[in-house]
């Protein structure tokens, strides 16, 4: 009998978990990231689901002879918003999946 109250005790421990996970991932959802790149020529806003919500691009990033350094400075910022958001994801995420079978 003593296995059944363990079992019960164990499955509320995951409930917990599951719940604080959750909370974790809805406050990760609702942080904006920045994403800059070289000399703040462009930056991006992006929410915690990846998703871009602004762009700003400042005048003399926009070179008509040259459409490569835009596309690159784009590719920077853009880049340094995504891993700001994995890096964030890592440190409120982590400490749930470690150990688990992915």
């Amino acid at each position: 009998m003593r296995g059944m109250g363990n079992m019960q005790g164990m499955m509320r421990q995951m409930q917990k978990m599951q719940k604080e996970m959750q909370a974790a991932q809805k406050e990760l959802y609702a942080t904006e990231f920045e994403g800059k790149s070289a000399s703040d020529m462009v930056i991006v806003k992006f929410t915690g689901e990846k998703v871009m919500k602004d762009i700003q691009i400042k005048p003399e990033a926009i070179d008509p002879d040259d459409p490569d350094m835009l596309q690159d400075l784009i590719l920077e910022a853009v880049n340094h918003a995504m891993s700001e958001i994995d890096k964030q994801t890592q440190d409120k995420l982590g400490k749930y999946t470690r150990g688990l079978p992915m």
